[in-house]
């Protein structure tokens, strides 16, 4: 696999992007599954939960979609509480495990597979939209993101994501100590791709933004700002995922949290 920085468009990314979940979703699960929890929802490798942090608000009663599901942990704890929550991702891989928890949970995510560009709902769905380290990364026509977003929501609804902080871009997604030197630029905002060196065929590309582009983002679309969260590494927190240790996370936030709320559609 060769690591490039170099641009990458919508269609290239879904395909790669889309592909490498599918190969990666059984690893992922069990790896992270028991962390992430059947009926759990986390912010990040940090461990901050919902419960915790309490950024979508009360979601009883109300309807909910995730944006990059997963195997649906987060929603399926959100109908936990009462809300009416569904998911969508982009991996069918990803979504046969969220089936495979609904049965053994008891606690079913109803799910369809999608991309964040076209949400397949209709005008006014949901009362609350939310994506944790879900899609978003992953996606070159941000805008059209944010847009679909907007459409989906009823007026004054909420908005939440999160994803690896924006500042992590400038180091090498290294634990260790190695991992705390600085060695590209923040304001780079050139996508980072992978590619197949047997097929020459993309197998991953994220795509980076500054603090100061998703507060843009943002706002263009008709959203106040109301929450930005970094949350600390906890004092009693060992575990190792990808780029997170507790080496870099008591030194450098790995997690960004935004809530927002929709106040007026932008044509």
């Amino acid at each position: 696999m060769t690591a490039h920085r170099r641009d990458a468009d919508e269609k290239e990314s879904r395909s790669a992007n889309g592909a490498d979940w599918d190969r990666y979703a059984d690893e992922y699960q069990a790896t992270h599954g028991e962390f992430l929890g059947d009926v759990g929802f986390l912010w990040g490798p940090e461990g901050l939960t919902e419960a915790e942090a309490g950024i979508l608000g009360d979601v009883r009663d109300r309807d909910v979609l995730e944006v990059g599901s997963g195997a649906g942990q987060c929603s399926r704890w959100i109908r936990s509480q009462g809300g009416r929550a569904f998911g969508l991702d982009l991996s069918h891989r990803q979504l046969q495990h969220s089936r495979r928890i609904d049965e053994m949970s008891g606690v079913t995510v109803p799910s369809v597979r999608g991309t964040a560009t076209h949400l397949p709902f209709a005008d006014d769905s949901f009362d609350i939209v939310f994506s944790s380290f879900g899609a978003l990364q992953f996606v070159a026509d941000i805008d059209r993101a944010v847009a679909e977003t907007a459409r989906v929501l009823r007026p004054g609804g909420r908005y939440a994501f999160s994803i690896t902080h924006p500042t992590r871009w400038m180091f090498p997604d290294d634990p260790t100590t190695e991992g705390l030197t600085a060695s590209q630029s923040y304001w780079d905002r050139t996508p980072y791709v992978e590619v197949d060196d047997e097929t020459g065929t993309t197998s991953y590309v994220e795509h980076h933004r500054t603090l100061g582009d998703w507060v843009a983002l943002l706002a263009g679309h008709g959203f106040r700002l109301t929450t930005l969260l970094e949350p600390e590494w906890p004092a009693d927190h060992e575990r190792l995922w990808g780029g997170w240790s507790r080496e870099r996370g008591v030194l450098t936030p790995g997690t960004a949290i935004f809530g927002s709320d929709l106040w007026s559609r932008v044509d």
